[in-house]
């Protein structure tokens, strides 16, 4: 196992022959091991062990993205990746929901006139009525467009192929398309898992192509969306704001400018992160021992390829 800081409870894993490990002594831990969880979100000392392990046969992620593991030593190797898909699509959602009532309601200003006791009364929008565009169809993305649907909000979703009548969503378009889409909506939430086709798809173009009424909303990864060019769009009013749980660099940087920007709400990657969500993923990873030691095929596998596990 690769451990840093809040290490599971491995009492449990009897007969099984547990070694902790933080990056400085994973080569070590991991030469002879059949097995790796990595509970550590970063995965820091992952790739540079893996030439060491001989034996390794499966790796198992303790979060749903898989971009900081998997690489061409673990595309190249005959070993089984799994995560842990399924367990923060619900408080995803919520938390979704919740950044897109902030945005709408002006809770930031709101805050910021709190703490100056400045009692200004405005009217604000609704949120039932919009339209929502969601970047990424899995677990999250599908769970996110369900509870918009049942507040009034009209979804649509943009996923690796286009189709139609795939509830909750409306339509679910093609991902080159997406450029092309965005205008006609008012929030762009971005759910997708990070992969080579991924990697900066919310671009310049992308940006400059939503109505300056409109919202972007970011859950996925902070290398999905090219941060400079949004920075821009903001600075210049051509978005009428954001709400970011992730970022390319994190922690964000102190001085960055989307702490200060007017209409951005700044999270620290805390989105799915629900009180009790450490032990529901480690109860993931024990279903998938239990069957790793008894040869059944295990939940929840990587398409290596893909680089998530694919829902449809």
């Amino acid at each position: 196992m690769l451990v840093r800081d809040h290490e599971p409870d491995v009492g449990e894993l009897d007969g099984v022959d547990v070694r902790l490990a933080t990056k400085d002594d994973l080569i070590d831990a991991v030469t002879d091991a059949d097995a790796l969880l990595v509970w550590d979100f970063s995965a820091v000392g992952v790739a540079a062990a893996l030439p060491a392990a001989r034996r390794l046969r499966w790796i198992h992620i303790s979060s749903a993205g898989v971009d900081r593991v998997l690489d061409d030593e673990i595309r190249r190797r005959d070993i089984i990746v799994t995560n842990s898909r399924g367990v923060l699509d619900e408080t995803m959602a919520e938390y979704v929901l919740g950044l897109m009532l902030a945005l709408v309601k002006d809770l930031r200003g709101t805050f910021e006139r709190q703490a100056r006791h400045e009692w200004e009364h405005r009217p604000t929008y609704r949120l039932a009525g919009r339209r929502a565009l969601i970047v990424g169809v899995g677990g999250i993305g599908r769970a996110t467009a369900a509870m918009l649907h049942a507040v009034g909000v009209a979804v649509d979703g943009v996923g690796r192929t286009g189709r139609e009548d795939d509830p909750p969503f409306g339509t679910v378009y093609d991902h080159a398309a997406l450029h092309e889409l965005v205008g006609a909506y008012d929030f762009v939430v971005v759910a997708a898992p990070l992969t080579s086709q991924t990697r900066g798809m919310v671009d310049a173009s992308v940006l400059a192509a939503m109505r300056p009424s409109a919202y972007l909303v970011n859950v996925g990864r902070g290398e999905l969306v090219d941060e400079q060019a949004l920075t821009t769009v903001l600075r210049s009013g051509g978005l009428a704001g954001a709400a970011l749980d992730v970022f390319s660099t994190e922690p964000l940087p102190a001085g960055h400018e989307l702490w200060t920007l007017p209409g951005v709400i700044v999270s620290p990657h805390m989105g799915g992160d629900y009180v009790g969500w450490r032990d529901d993923l480690w109860a993931v990873f024990v279903a998938n021992l239990t069957r790793f030691c008894s040869g059944e095929p295990l939940q929840n596998v990587v398409d290596k390829d893909l680089g998530y596990v694919p829902s449809r």
